[in-house]
This record gives C-alpha cells, structure tokens and sequence, in this order.
C-alpha cells in the first residue's frame, strides 16, 4: 500500500515537471474506465493524451480570446443575422473559414451608425480565434494613439512587430466623428 501511494506521488510530480495538467488529473479516473471497459493500454494513453490536447486547445482558445481584446458579448450566436442583407450574411459566412487570412487579404465594412458593423466584425473574429487565429481589436483612435506612445518612446519597431504577430487586426471605428477631435487633442498631447 505504501508503494502504491509512493508511486502515485512520483508519478504526480514527473507530471506536473512534464507540464501535463490533464494527464495528472485525470488518468486515475480513466485508468478506472479503461480497466472497466477493458481497454488497452494503447486506448487508456491515447484517451489521455486527447484529453490533454483538449485542454490545452481550450486554454489556448482562452488566451487567445483575452488578448484579442474583443467585446465578448458580441458573439455569433448572439448575432441577428435577419437584421442583415442577404448578400452580407453570404459573405460574412465564407470569411469565416478564415481563408482570407492565409491570402493576406483586407476586409472592409462600411456602412451607416448601428446597423451591426462592429458586432459582425466582433463575431467574426471571436469564431476565427476559436479556430486558433491570433486576432486584435482595437478601436482606430486608440490604435494611432498606441503608435504615437511607442514612436515617442523609440519603441515603435517592437510594436509593429507584436502587431505583426497578429493574423488579423480589426480596426473599428476608423470615420468615427467622435473619435477625431479627443484624437487630436490628444496627439498634440503625445507627439513630442
């Protein structure tokens, strides 16, 4: 018994030093299922190496989904896409195969105040992060500002390398009125 609780710890241990979370805390209970079911040994390790890609698929996902600074609740399924036209809800599911991205294409929307631009373009890009594209959203005044600070500061080369790291920038609100004057007065502010 006390070999057996020894054996466990080491095993713990080598787990955790191997960087395998899911492996260390599920392969008790799948070694019960597999004895259960009468699995291999080959099927009980392939059943936890799923489950560890699995986890750090999700974990990835959710990264991912923190840096793309992406407003969460402008998802797909939160999306009317009855409010759209035809031809735009037809596009809009081709870009989600991402394939775009791998041709280094532009996507443009244009399109009066409110009729769901941002929300589209949000969902969009939440569902490509969800399919492991490494997305940013930053609202274009704030972007400008962003490369005003790192010009200022001589670090303007490091961010458009962290930029350049992203498969896909979404820029929103580019001809926002509301966003050009605190622009510039911030600007004057920035720019030495």
């Amino acid at each position: 018994m006390e070999k057996d609780k020894d054996g466990k710890e080491r095993l713990a241990e080598y787990l955790k030093e191997l960087h395998l979370p899911a492996f260390r805390s599920s392969y008790e209970e799948l070694a019960r299922q597999a004895h259960q079911e009468g699995l291999s040994f080959e099927q009980y390790l392939l059943g936890l190496a799923q489950r560890e890609c699995q986890e750090r698929r999700n974990n990835r996902v959710e990264r991912l989904l923190r840096q793309s600074r992406l407003p969460l609740e402008k998802s797909w399924p939160a999306l009317d896409l009855k409010r759209l036209p035809a031809k735009v809800v037809q596009q809009a599911r081709a870009l989600l195969e991402g394939s775009f991205l791998d041709r280094c294409e532009n996507v443009l929307v244009f399109g009066p105040p409110g009729v769901g631009k941002t929300h589209l373009l949000s969902a969009l890009a939440q569902e490509l992060v969800r399919s492991g594209r490494r997305v940013l959203s930053r609202k274009c005044g704030l972007l400008v500002q962003d490369l005003l600070v790192a010009k200022r500061d001589l670090k303007l080369s490091s961010l458009l390398k962290r930029l350049a790291g992203y498969e896909a920038l979404l820029v929103d609100k580019c001809g926002a009125t509301n966003n050009v004057e605190p622009l510039a007065r911030n600007a004057e502010l920035v720019v030495p």
